[in-house]
């Protein structure tokens, strides 16, 4: 067994920032969630549906890895990526590191993992690896799932190795500190700015404030939309509040992360930003518990309901990023 030594197996609420966790601690900086959250910029929004698609899609937050991109360019961290589609290289690029007695992180499909409770396919799923064996591997995930948790090595490989939507090429990554590492204090007001800049400026109509709009519009007809609405609606109203996003789509956590920045920050937009992410926090609770009401019940109502609260989360979100953008 090769175990990387001094690893604090916390599981958090979200995948990508629990395995930042991990990496960071690991290297001597202690953020909490919020604020990892808040200064990769992680806040978005998307509505997504298709032909193809069972049933259209809320997201709450930028692609998978882009959060990890954005913070280590903002701190100054030494991001060191691997990819391949060679199963022996694949092991050898998280054996490598472990050995050295660094955790990695890996992007991979959460369908394969022996632990995980519900059986859906999702190549966004990310885990920090801090030891293995001859047979199974040493994970951290969110706390939802279990926090330090194993899995098989064969199961581990389909998840890196499986193709499909959000899915990378066995991806791995390790992260390191400068000598000198930047304050992060003062990448605060960079990142709250530039993620009120991309909320705002998205380039299509699904993205951002518009895409909320878009799913005012869309949310009431979601009945009709279900294949199986008993299933459908609850699903995705589980997945806006409990699959991994800190509760309210990733509203609760970007809440969190500006009060946080109010407490170090005397900035009156702050301020006003962060009680409206307060306000929408709560609102965006109210719409999936309207969705999944509406799918057990099959009232529409409760959809038309849900479908004007979208269209007051559009302007309040949307006058959020604008004062966050002044900060």
């Amino acid at each position: 067994m090769v175990m990387v030594k001094d690893v604090e197996a916390r599981g958090m609420h979200h995948c990508e920032t629990t395995a930042l966790g991990v990496l960071l601690r690991h290297e001597g900086l202690d953020l909490s969630e919020p604020m990892l959250f808040g200064l990769g910029s992680g806040l978005s929004f998307v509505y997504w549906d298709s032909k193809a698609m069972p049933f259209p899609f809320l997201g709450g937050r930028v692609k998978p890895f882009d959060l990890t991109r954005n913070l280590a360019a903002r701190l100054g961290l030494t991001l060191r990526t691997e990819e391949t589609t060679s199963p022996r290289k694949a092991w050898e690029n998280v054996a490598a590191p472990i050995d050295a007695g660094r955790p990695v992180g890996l992007q991979l499909d959460c369908y394969h993992l022996d632990y995980f409770r519900s059986k859906v396919h999702f190549g966004g799923h990310v885990v920090a690896m801090y030891g293995y064996d001859e047979h199974d591997v040493y994970l951290v995930d969110t706390g939802q799932q279990g926090g330090a948790v194993r899995t098989s090595r064969a199961g581990l490989a389909m998840a890196r190795a499986e193709r499909g939507p959000m899915t990378a090429r066995n991806r791995s990554f390790t992260i390191t500190l400068p000598a000198r590492p930047l304050p992060w204090q003062d990448q605060i007001v960079p990142a709250i700015r530039h993620c009120a800049d991309a909320f705002l400026a998205a380039p299509i109509a699904n993205l951002g404030h518009r895409g909320i709009e878009k799913a005012g519009k869309r949310v009431p007809g979601w009945l009709r939309r279900a294949g199986e609405p008993r299933r459908d609606l609850p699903q995705a109203a589980l997945l806006m509040e409990q699959g991994g996003t800190g509760g309210a789509l990733f509203r609760a956590l970007y809440r969190d992360f500006l009060d946080e920045c109010a407490r170090l920050i005397d900035d009156d937009n702050l301020r006003a930003g962060h009680r409206l992410y307060a306000e929408a926090a709560v609102l965006w609770t109210q719409v999936s518990a309207l969705i999944a009401k509406a799918g057990e019940s099959g009232d529409a109502g409760c959809l038309d309901q849900a479908g004007a609260i979208l269209h007051d989360l559009s302007r309040i979100e949307r006058d959020a990023m604008r004062v966050l953008r002044q900060v």
